[in-house]
């Protein structure tokens, strides 16, 4: 395993810190209403990569000089590899170039961080056994909990990346149409099952034009996020025949603001689950194509403290993003760079690794406890934040939080 690389940047050196020089992540900030530009975190402090290209430190076609990391992605891998070599040499410990290079570094408490990316496109997947098995238990009994497809093929959907928000936007709670089990008609009004799920997201940063093998697919994802997609059961128990989520899926999807590169987390990679019956050739993988990245998600009452409701590890899923994204492919479908692609809830195998609300309280039939009450779904006023660490010898790789307080619903 991978030891600490460490910086001239003291805060990065930190055991406890999650973004050393062994993570990098990128993101757009802004400071007291400045126009946003690209940044890279290393330890408490955002490295301003707009600035280090204007001055001659960086050279990238000014592609970082942009407020988003779209023209990078675009720019190839190559220029991936070498703009992360080329941060390592400036930020390691003892580089000559320190002194000057400190200028262009922001306290992290002084950014504002905006959406790193364009979304080009949104689709989200169901790719979690735990998770499918536990919503398919509740609806159809545990002996037909998962649909007769679910082991041959990573299920998605074509989701809205016009309502893609970066960590710290507010959510409202959102109006549909809503048939509760005894109505007689469906009515029109606020969900009141709004959910929250633990996913990943992995950012395509290289276009493709056709079917692509996993082992291209692997090499074409830029790097990945934390992904909440909040979900409206209730709208979505009414709408979802035949076709499947709509509007219950529609109404916002928050990610991390930090991009942590597929290369930062190359040394945590573990291999997907057994296979329960065989894959089709076109979604063989040549080898470990997931991460082990321990997930938690905590929810704040409004005024209140934070609960950690659950813990659980990226290493559950049972398609990779590689597989998500060749399935995606392969009928054809072209690929461009920014589409965004959401792993599906993540949970595990015990009560307390389950990744939604619907899952944590069994459909609303068993609430869970929270510091000073209790939860079946998300109430007014409630912050979730989704955190993620992949643990090295002597450091971690960090994704920052991923964080949404929900409003209540217009009148």
């Amino acid at each position: 395993m991978t030891k600490l690389l460490r910086s001239w940047v003291e805060s990065a050196n930190s055991e406890s810190c999650p973004f050393p020089l062994n993570n990098l992540p990128h993101g757009v900030f802004s400071v007291a209403g400045s126009t946003p530009r690209c940044g890279t975190a290393i330890g408490g402090m955002v490295i301003d990569l707009h600035g280090l290209e204007e001055a001659g430190w960086l050279d990238f076609s000014g592609a970082l000089k942009t407020g988003s990391w779209n023209a990078v992605m675009a720019a190839g891998r190559g220029e991936w590899a070498r703009l992360r070599a080329r941060l390592t040499d400036l930020l390691a410990e003892g580089a000559s170039e320190a002194t000057a290079l400190a200028a262009h570094l922001v306290p992290m408490r002084d950014a504002q961080l905006h959406m790193p990316f364009s979304v080009t496109e949104y689709t989200d997947f169901y790719a979690g056994r735990h998770h499918a098995f536990n919503v398919g238990t509740m609806f159809r009994g545990a002996e037909n909990a998962l649909p007769p497809n679910w082991l041959h093929i990573p299920i998605g959907y074509n989701g809205r990346a016009s309502s893609v928000v970066v960590s710290g936007t507010p959510i409202r709670r959102p109006h549909g149409q809503i048939k509760g089990r005894d109505d007689v008609a469906p009515r029109f009004g606020p969900s009141r099952r709004f959910d929250i799920e633990l996913e990943m997201g992995a950012i395509v940063g290289q276009p493709s034009n056709g079917p692509i093998s996993v082992a291209e697919a692997f090499d074409n994802i830029f790097g990945y996020v934390l992904l909440n997609d909040w979900s409206a059961r209730d709208i979505q128990a009414w709408e979802y025949q035949p076709l499947g989520p709509f509007q219950a899926k529609a109404a916002a999807t928050t990610i991390g603001p930090w991009v942590v590169t597929s290369a930062a987390l190359e040394p945590f990679r573990v291999s997907t689950p057994v296979r329960e019956v065989p894959l089709l050739p076109y979604l063989h993988e040549p080898g470990p194509m997931l991460y082990d990245i321990a997930l938690e998600v905590g929810l704040t009452p409004e005024g209140g403290h934070e609960t950690i409701i659950s813990r659980t590890n990226y290493r559950e899923m049972y398609y990779s993003a590689a597989q998500q994204l060749a399935h995606h492919t392969s009928c054809g479908c072209p690929m461009r760079v920014g589409d965004l692609l959401g792993s599906g809830t993540i949970s595990g195998p015990e009560k307390t690794s389950r990744g939604s609300l619907l899952e944590l309280s069994w459909g609303g039939k068993e609430p869970i406890e929270i510091a000073g009450g209790t939860r079946t779904f998300v109430e007014d006023g409630d912050t979730l934040v989704l955190r993620g660490r992949a643990i090295g010898d002597g450091y971690s790789i960090g994704f920052g939080d991923c964080a949404g307080k929900l409003l209540a619903a217009r009148d």
